[in-house]
């Protein structure tokens, strides 16, 4: 297990090194790759996704997948450490990606590596490191699933400090239009776009839905940006609001699309309707066997590659959701070996289940 934790740290370091900006992960996933081969594991590739199959993988047994990214998103300009550099001071490790998700993508990989070569084993294991999923692209995860054998279950790799994210909530990112007349500054413009975009602005912060969910909570706007106009003495044609929704699993995005095209006075269109909530029966027994380990469950705000599968499936993972994009991010040391082990403890536990 040690050897594992240490492995597990230096691949993490290697990969803090190497610029992995979503859309542009190449070089990681060639890194992964290459680790892979030096370890007698034959690998695929798609795009920049890379995974394999356990030794004795078994097409009779049902398949579990897991997965976490290796692509980040740009550092900020809080950094005062090279976001590049891995350092390692006072128990903790810094570096860009280290924390999301990083971390959990190396703790994954070294779980694969410690049941590759069990024979006895219930299930398939497939690991699965994939890209673009900092900005929900289409060349990640969901690019490699249609070429994998059906996935009974997926374990998602993210900062969940090792408790068991059971739902999770969906994400629709709307381009809101609001229309208007364009004239000059000096002269009287009932029709300013800008004027009636603080009134919609102010209608979706009075918005409420009525179905609450007991484990994720409510739906939640927020408007997040805001453009309009070129030059101080001309009244704009329109206002561009972007509207970002966090949706529970009592509604389909659908539902909230419509809600609001239907009660505010602009154009209503959404970006994507794919990224819905997710949720597991708490009678799943991956479930029973987190419980059996006295797991802690919760219902995530975040937005995972949850969203882009169709299977059952959990988010659990080292390292805490609030570290994520910050500036200096950073893992504490001990939550490698920490993660390992509960991974190792949970998978265990559900082979003994099914």
């Amino acid at each position: 297990m040690d050897s594992l934790h240490l492995r597990a740290k230096k691949l993490l370091e290697k990969l803090i090194s190497i610029k992995s900006f979503s859309f542009n992960e190449d070089k990681t996933a060639n890194h992964i790759e290459k680790w892979f081969n030096e370890n007698k594991i034959k690998t695929s590739r798609k795009k920049n996704n890379v995974f394999a199959f356990n030794k004795y993988y078994n097409p009779q047994k049902p398949n579990l997948l897991l997965n976490s990214h290796h692509d980040t998103v740009e550092p900020n300009d809080g950094y005062t450490n090279d976001p590049y550099e891995p350092i390692t001071k006072d128990g903790k490790l810094y570096g860009l990606g280290s924390n999301d998700a990083g971390i959990s993508l190396v703790c994954l990989i070294m779980v694969f590596i410690h049941f590759y070569e069990r024979e006895n084993l219930n299930f398939n294991i497939i690991i699965l490191a994939s890209a673009e999923e900092e900005r929900s692209g289409e060349n990640g995860i969901k690019s490699v699933i249609p070429l994998l054998p059906k996935i009974d279950l997926a374990i998602i790799g993210e900062p969940t400090k090792m408790d068991v994210a059971i739902a999770e909530k969906g994400l629709i990112v709307f381009d809101l239009i609001v229309k208007g007349e364009s004239s000059h500054a000096a002269h009287k413009n009932d029709k300013n776009p800008i004027v009636k975009s603080s009134e919609i602005i102010r209608q979706i912060s009075n918005m409420t839905f009525t179905k609450t969910s007991d484990l994720l909570g409510d739906v939640k706007l927020t408007v997040t940006q805001i453009n309009a106009g070129v030059q101080h003495n001309v009244i704009p044609s329109d206002v561009k609001i972007v509207l970002d929704a966090r949706i529970n699993d009592k509604y389909s995005n659908n539902d909230i699309f419509n809600y609001l095209k239907q009660n505010l006075d602009c154009e209503v269109k959404p970006r994507s309707l794919d990224l819905n909530s997710s949720s597991i029966s708490r009678d799943h027994k991956i479930i029973l066997a987190a419980d059996n380990l006295n797991f802690k469950k919760y219902g995530s705000p975040t937005l995972s590659d949850q969203a882009k599968i169709d299977c059952k499936s959990i988010k659990l993972g080292p390292g805490d959701s609030l570290r994520s994009h910050t500036a200096n991010e950073f893992v504490y040391v001990d939550e490698i070996k920490h993660g390992i082990n509960k991974y190792i403890l949970l998978l265990e536990e559900y082979n003994s289940l099914i």
